[in-house]
């Protein structure tokens, strides 16, 4: 009883306190996000929760770490769904539902479109399940962002932004 005491406790704690206004749980919180659009005559939708720096320094203090599989987001993995068949850095990848993970190794991204879209985070990952990767390297963002963000432009350039941090792929 008293281990369960203790981990509730824990638990309340690191949420925050029951007396935290609104925006205080706000600021604390991964906001559920979707970026939807329509490129090229292809319907685009990311569907992510969105992580806050908080005063942390990313790939050091919280993710995406060198090396490990993150969920390009927060809370369920990162979906990423296309309507029709789309080259993704001149690699095809079928019509249809993804998760999209990540790995950062000394600047460069390796953008993973997995078969597992459906679970909380990156813990039922399976490289097996890959459909495809690419890599791309990541560059300064013209704009410190302090919550993760996908963004696409009219010419199939997808970017998550975050930090000072651009990571961009294009699908046609």
């Amino acid at each position: 009883m008293l281990a369960g005491c203790l981990t509730f406790t824990s638990q309340l704690f690191a949420q925050g306190s029951p007396n935290d206004n609104a925006e205080q749980r706000l600021k604390r919180a991964s906001l559920p996000s979707q970026l939807n659009q329509t490129i090229g005559g292809t319907s685009l939708t990311i569907n992510y929760s969105q992580p806050a720096l908080k005063g942390r320094t990313m790939g050091k203090d919280i993710e995406p770490m060198n090396g490990k599989v993150w969920r390009a987001g927060a809370n369920e993995a990162t979906s990423f769904e296309v309507s029709k068949d789309v080259t993704v850095e001149g690699q095809k990848l079928p019509a249809g539902k993804y998760g999209l993970y990540t790995i950062t190794e000394n600047g460069e991204w390796t953008i993973i479109f997995n078969k597992t879209w459906d679970t909380w985070g990156a813990f039922s990952y399976k490289p097996a399940d890959d459909v495809l990767r690419v890599k791309v390297k990541a560059a300064k963002s013209p704009i410190f962002m302090e919550r993760m963000i996908y963004t696409a432009d009219k010419d199939g350039k997808v970017s998550l932004v975050w930090g000072n941090t651009e990571v961009a792929f294009h699908f046609k």
